[in-house]
């Protein structure tokens, strides 16, 4: 019988190349790296890819470690510190990390040569199984189809999970608490009310209240006609709750645009507010998150100038085959990529009078105070009083989405828009995306906000489409 205590992970390339500090986040446990993994690990280090430079990271973890390594016999393994500034300190006693220093011979099937590096993998791991018989060995692969075959053939294999923001997405942030009909009778006691500059505020206490996040909703009545209100102070079980602005009201409306639905007016309450600095929009596609995000940003940019110009971006993972390199400028070059931002400035530069000419006078304005901006010439930069927005961010690490965030000035807000359920890079799940992660950290700061878009709204083919194929 094995000991469950004692375990071995094998690492492969992609977990590596996925993160970097992976070698310090299997607490006392040892880590073994083929040769073939760092074979695989040299021939990736070149080029400006996220990849590239965790390849180079890794390389320079490794030589720090030897370069430390107490023992001069490296088949003793190298003692992986207790911790480490870049994955933060932690308590647990740490393993070692073993490299391939001798042919390892494993008995793959014929049907699987071990020229490739998958199998040589495998091969090794089935040869440390023999060798280490009181120790679990664990192939740990972010590669479905090494875990398939690492099953047929008997090696017990599994995905990097420390990357893992949530269990499961379902238990994501909403941005939404609703209460039950006898909420007031649990949470009215003592209740306190005032008015201050047109806005009616509400302080609460009861049980409930402890689970509540700053800039949460609340609200009352599955059908949207009961109470809503936003969070704005949380005190152990007390809260201050303030009513929302109804933006669905034909008179209360944002560069022309009126909310449809209870979450898309929670939407706009968020990207309207200048205290929220962050705020992050989740949904599928035709729930509004574009069209909402530009009308207010021009709403603020061009009526109320509480920003200078708004800049968008987005990461440029094709739907299908790459159309190859495109010439002309940054903006020309991400022109292509933008088709969901020229779609929703032709509903909002859509005005009602003034004929070509007007719409034309619009359209110039407009596109004068929008700037399109590549995510590959993103570091190093500092955007002031800028209002920022990241379209299709479920495609985006969560490495990346700190760098993106980090760029942010004074005067600046950044909306986060995606759905991560439609997520195109290699190695991204809806659990590990930085999107999710964004969600997960922000949601106890008192100035980000976050908003799950339930109903679509672009047009009944497009509804019964989502739902039926």
């Amino acid at each position: 019988m094995k000991n469950q205590g004692e375990k071995l992970f094998i690492l492969d390339t992609n977990v590596l190349m996925h993160d970097p500090t992976a070698i310090f986040r299997f607490e006392e446990h040892d880590i073994f790296l083929p040769m073939v993994v760092l074979e695989e690990l040299d021939s990736h280090k070149k080029g400006m890819s996220e990849s590239a430079r965790n390849v180079r990271q890794i390389s320079r973890f490794l030589d720090e470690l030897m370069s430390e390594s107490e023992s001069g016999n490296i088949d003793d393994g190298l003692a992986l510190p207790s911790s480490h500034p870049s994955v933060g300190a932690r308590g647990t006693p740490s393993g070692r990390l073993f490299f391939q220093t001798e042919p390892l011979v494993g008995s793959l099937p014929e049907s699987l040569p071990g020229n490739k590096p998958d199998n040589t993998i495998l091969a090794a791991t089935l040869s440390l199984q023999q060798r280490m018989p009181d120790k679990q060995v664990i192939l740990v692969t972010k590669d479905i189809n090494l875990r398939i075959k690492a099953s047929v053939v008997g090696v017990h294999a599994e995905d990097y999970y420390n990357d893992k923001v949530l269990e499961d997405v379902d238990l994501l942030f909403s941005g939404v608490d609703k209460t039950e009909s006898d909420f007031w009778e649990s949470h009215g006691k003592g209740m306190e009310s005032w008015t201050e500059e047109g806005r009616t505020y509400y302080r609460l206490s009861g049980p409930r209240v402890r689970d509540w996040r700053p800039c949460q909703f609340v609200a009352g009545g599955d059908d949207g006609s009961g109470f809503d209100a936003i969070v704005r102070e949380v005190d152990d079980d007390t809260a201050v709750l303030e009513t929302v602005r109804d933006y669905r009201a034909s008179n209360a409306t944002v560069w022309g645009i009126s909310a449809r639905n209870r979450e898309q007016n929670f939407a706009l309450n968020l990207l309207m507010d200048p205290e929220i600095d962050f705020v992050s929009l989740l949904g599928a596609a035709g729930t509004g998150k574009t069209l909402l995000t530009l009308a207010a940003g021009l709403a603020q940019t061009l009526e109320e100038n509480l920003y200078a110009e708004i800049i968008m971006t987005r990461v440029t993972v094709p739907l299908g085959e790459d159309i190859g390199f495109l010439p002309g400028t940054e903006e020309e070059k991400m022109t292509p990529w933008m088709g969901a931002l020229m779609d929703n400035l032709e509903v909002l530069t859509r005005p009602e009078d003034g004929g070509d000419w007007g719409r034309a006078a619009t359209n110039d304005l407009v596109r004068n105070r929008i700037k399109i901006r590549s995510l590959n010439f993103m570091r190093g930069r500092t955007f002031l009083n800028r209002f920022i927005i990241l379209d299709e961010a479920q495609n985006l690490t969560p490495k990346q989405m700190k760098t993106l965030i980090t760029r942010a000035g004074p005067g600046s807000k950044i909306i986060c828009l995606g759905n991560v359920a439609q997520i195109d890079t290699p190695y991204l799940t809806e659990t590990t995306s930085g999107l999710t992660y964004v969600v997960d950290r922000f949601q106890h700061w008192a100035h980000s906000g976050h908003m799950t878009l339930l109903r679509g709204e672009r047009s009944r083919l497009a509804d019964y489409a989502s739902e039926v194929l």
